[in-house]
């Protein structure tokens, strides 16, 4: 079966990450995979055994999803809009794809539809199925008729929904409105996530308080608040990592306490998360699932600038279990993150999860009985 997956991951990396992970699980069946990025490159993910097609790539203005920019910072105007489009179905015109995976659109990503909904259109001409993928939670609709118009192209386009979670810990209901109809649509995978890391060979991170915020450009205030921390806390030793520009890296390394290292975002963290003592981090789908599988204590600081609800829905979700804390941005300051660290080493340890983990298969499994009743029919 030929899959292509189409993303474009505006701020952060865990969309582009989350795709990569099913990518992989098509491949490992037998499939062929090409996967079609539409935001900025990240140099540490690695996309062997899958084709990655670039588009010209976007980002957002911050937290302004309404703004679209190139990678230099400007406005992306209609020129550079339609060259995407084109090369977006060019892609698809080039593999004729058996199946075709959208990531979050309809249910995000609206302001490009146009290039969505073109694609879409070509898919149905040549009746190639479609399935949207999502994440555990999404953000919510500021407006019902956001609903009404993921609902609309879903019945009109879509074979179905892949909901990248568990129903009974998280149900797609908790943050979109979700009709009869729409319910019917629904496929729970369970969380996709990559198999469980092993610990870092080398023993790097272990013992270390480790502070992440993914593979983008966020998480400035996490990054100064745990470097004052750090230096409040003289007899342990801290570990950041940092995305984005070298630059950025060097900035923060320059105001580094001599137990604190400061590292650009590496491919061998969650690795390092299996020794570290504890994990401080934003509460993506990603970086979430990573501390659940390891069962390492950690402390999270949910992304919540603008209108984001999603981290803050997630984190409070998990904080129910032990060695968990939830420390909100508003309230960020070095020694509060400080207490929130000490907490957590105190509490009880939290078995690694394994079960419901498996989303990634499960998509597979999903997308073949669902391709298999679509030739049937």
């Amino acid at each position: 079966m030929k899959v292509m997956i189409v993303v474009t991951h505006l701020l952060g990396t865990g969309h582009l990450t989350r795709a990569l992970t099913l990518g992989r699980a098509f491949v490992a069946a037998g499939d062929t995979v090409v996967l079609v990025s539409g935001g900025v490159p990240v140099a540490h993910l690695d996309f062997d055994g899958i084709d990655l097609v670039q588009l010209p790539p976007l980002k957002s203005d911050g937290v302004d999803f309404s703004r679209m920019l190139t990678p230099d910072g400007t406005v992306a105007d209609a020129i550079y809009l339609q060259t995407r489009r084109q090369a977006l179905l060019d892609a698809f015109a080039g593999l004729r794809p058996d199946l075709l995976i959208t990531e979050l659109f309809p249910f995000g990503r609206r302001i490009l539809r146009h290039e969505f909904t073109a694609l879409l259109q070509a898919a149905q001409a040549l009746e190639v199925p479609v399935l949207s993928s999502i994440r555990d939670i999404l953000a919510p609709p500021s407006k019902p008729a956001k609903a009404a118009l993921a609902e609309d192209l879903i019945t009109t386009y879509y074979s179905g929904v892949l909901v990248h979670s568990v129903a009974g810990i998280a149900a797609l209901d908790i943050s979109w409105p979700v009709s009869e109809n729409m319910q019917k649509c629904l496929y729970y995978t369970g969380f996709v996530a990559p198999a469980a890391p092993e610990p870092h060979p080398d023993g790097t991170g272990t013992g270390e308080v480790l502070v992440s915020a993914g593979g983008g450009s966020v998480g400035d205030n996490l990054f100064d608040a745990a470097l004052a921390a750090a230096a409040l806390d003289k007899g342990r030793k801290w570990r950041v990592l940092v995305g984005g520009s070298a630059d950025r890296v060097a900035a923060l390394r320059s105001r580094a306490p001599e137990h604190c290292t400061v590292d650009a975002a590496r491919p061998d963290f969650r690795q390092m998360l299996c020794g570290a003592a504890v994990s401080v981090s934003m509460c993506g789908y990603n970086t979430a699932l990573d501390v659940l599988q390891t069962g390492v204590r950690a402390v999270f600081v949910p992304f919540d600038a603008g209108d984001e609800v999603e981290q803050g829905l997630r984190a409070d979700a998990l904080a129910v279990q032990p060695g968990i804390a939830v420390l909100r941005a508003a309230d960020l300051t070095a020694q509060r993150l400080l207490d929130s660290v000490n907490a957590t080493l105190a509490a009880a340890p939290r078995a690694p999860l394994t079960e419901g983990v498996d989303g990634a298969a499960e998509t597979v499994r999903v997308a073949h009985r669902i391709l298999g009743e679509h030739h049937a029919g």
